[in-house]
């Protein structure tokens, strides 16, 4: 493949006192490495490196033939001798840096996931988005980068992104050093059942009532809400073909609200005891927005809800409190194939193994999860034969689940922790 490198022309002729030293030997590195382009991001911090890189993956990994497609990554350099993570996003690429880089001064290779934002075979091959696939495209971008940096390797994602280093390690356990999945699902099954205990569970039994009321309110009320919920719609000009109806993505969002009240964090107390109708549906559509399910959403998360379909399982919606409002026979599923597919073709083979390799050698994983988090339902919890650890954050949602928002000692001991696995330690960087 034909090199590219795309810099500014005065970058070429005129060396500023505030260049970083390592540039010219980063960029000639960039430049030898097989099958990449890139070119310099803008950057305001002295002490890094900034680079947006394509490379060029095959979309079969087994059969060079069938053609490849450009992976994107952003790069960032701080030093040869410094560690490197890896974040194996599960989405789009996530712009915003790891909290890890800052807080080990690490060099960062942020990957985006095969079949999202510009990391799109052409015609998308749905028979090619296997863990397999995935994680081979992260051993390729491992193996570029080993020639540049010789230190530790760390490979991180937060929730699907996490998933994805759970299977990368499985996959290539040599890869990396430490995995730090940040709350990440490890489903058991198509319709995971811990979701059902935890939401059972979680919080006080006064705000689980609180959220079981509302959602009894928004049944009962049904078709004066749509009659709102209409008029919402076309404005936002959303279609619902997918799902068949407004109405059936309404039955949807109650049946989500309190999953994503959990994961999101919603505070009790903002739930509304008013029996204003504009107020409640405002609440509701804060929480669990009946967008969610139109075909732009649908579409737009096709490929997530392929692998959930397929071989990562999901998990599904607990009508039995609400059976005489909805038209579901059974618990409807929160996966939504795309066309052509089906999540008939889902088995747990891969996850089974994956779950006993974990027990018997998933060593040096650190888990962090937030204790009111959804998805902490379908935690890792580490088994007695290995030596990772699991920090489980009190109080915090999905969003909240961070190293910056541990308390001391629990921060102390993450990186207590992360020290004894790896001989990486904390460095005096400020969490940004």
């Amino acid at each position: 493949m034909r090199k590219i490198i795309l810099l500014p022309i005065f970058l070429l002729f005129i060396q500023f006192s505030w260049a970083h030293p390592d540039q010219e030997a980063v960029e000639k590195a960039l430049y030898n490495l097989k099958n990449v382009r890139f070119k310099q991001l803008p950057n305001s911090d002295p002490t890094l490196l900034y680079y947006e890189l394509f490379i060029n993956q095959l979309i079969d990994h087994k059969n060079p033939e069938k053609g490849s497609f450009e992976q994107k990554v952003h790069f960032i350099h701080r030093g040869f001798n410094q560690p490197t993570i890896m974040e194996t996003n599960g989405y789009d690429l996530y712009i915003k840096p790891s909290e890890l880089t800052h807080y080990l001064k690490a060099n960062y290779l942020n990957i985006e996931h095969r079949f999202f934002g510009k990391s799109v075979p052409e015609g998308n091959p749905w028979e090619y988005l296997t863990l397999e696939q995935v994680t081979t495209d992260l051993h390729e971008i491992n193996a570029l980068f080993r020639e540049l940096y010789k230190g530790k390797w760390i490979s991180t994602g937060v929730s699907k992104g996490g998933q994805t280093t759970l299977y990368y390690r499985y996959f290539y356990p040599r890869d990396v050093d430490v995995s730090i999945p940040y709350v990440a699902p490890f489903n058991h099954s198509m319709e995971e059942p811990r979701i059902y205990s935890f939401l059972n569970e979680v919080g006080t039994k006064a705000c689980r009532t609180k959220i079981r009321d509302l959602q009894t309110y928004l049944f009962k009320n049904k078709k004066a809400i749509l009659e709102k919920l209409n008029w919402y719609s076309q404005g936002a000009r959303l279609k619902f073909k997918y799902v068949g109806s407004l109405e059936k993505a309404f039955e949807y969002a109650v049946l989500e609200y309190d999953f994503s009240f959990w994961q999101s964090g919603t505070n009790c107390q903002d739930i509304p005891v008013t029996k204003d109708m504009d107020t409640v549906v405002a609440h509701f559509l804060s929480v669990s927005n009946v967008d969610f399910y139109s075909d732009a959403t649908i579409d737009r998360f096709a490929p997530h809800f392929y692998q959930a379909g397929t071989e990562m399982g999901y998990y599904g919606y607990d009508i039995t409190p609400f059976k005489k409002y909805v038209s579901f026979k059974k618990n409807p599923s929160a996966t939504f194939m795309p066309p052509g597919t089906s999540d008939k073709s889902f088995s747990p083979k891969l996850i089974n193994e994956v779950k006993q390799w974990l027990e018997e050698n998933g060593n040096n994983f650190l888990y962090i999860y937030g204790g009111t988090d959804t998805w902490t339902a379908s935690q890792v919890i580490p088994s007695k034969n290995v030596n990772s650890k699991s920090f489980v954050i009190p109080n915090k949602d999905h969003y909240q689940a961070r190293i910056k928002n541990m308390d001391p000692q629990m921060q102390n001991e993450f990186f207590e922790a992360l020290k004894n696995l790896s001989g990486v330690e904390k460095s005096m960087v400020d969490e940004r």
